[in-house]
């Protein structure tokens, strides 16, 4: 199969699906965090927030798994390579 034919063939679907939500998170990742009270600055900073939340949760491990998964095929390991492997914020141990 030629390498056209290989670059041109749709991904699978499990990684079309995190493509989209990892593309998604990065872009919230971009956004800017003003600071301040003002209402609009407040809902805009919820907004950011809720879409982090929901777009970056688990794709470190999602990345890591798919990673592993599609291993010994360059196409997928190529997109796959784009993503930065550690994104998601480990919360602090409590101290006592």
């Amino acid at each position: 199969m030629s390498t056209l034919a290989i670059a041109s063939a749709p991904l699978p679907s499990d990684i079309q699906t995190f493509i989209d939500q990892r593309d998604g998170c990065d872009h919230f990742r971009g956004e800017p965090w003003d600071s301040g009270n003002d209402p609009e600055v407040k809902e805009r900073r919820e907004f950011i927030f809720q879409n982090l939340k929901k777009l970056c949760t688990g794709t470190d491990k999602r990345l890591a798994d798919l990673r592993q998964k599609y291993r010994d095929n360059p196409v997928v390991s190529d997109y796959l390579n784009n993503y930065e492997a550690h994104i998601e914020l480990k919360p602090e141990p409590i101290q006592r």
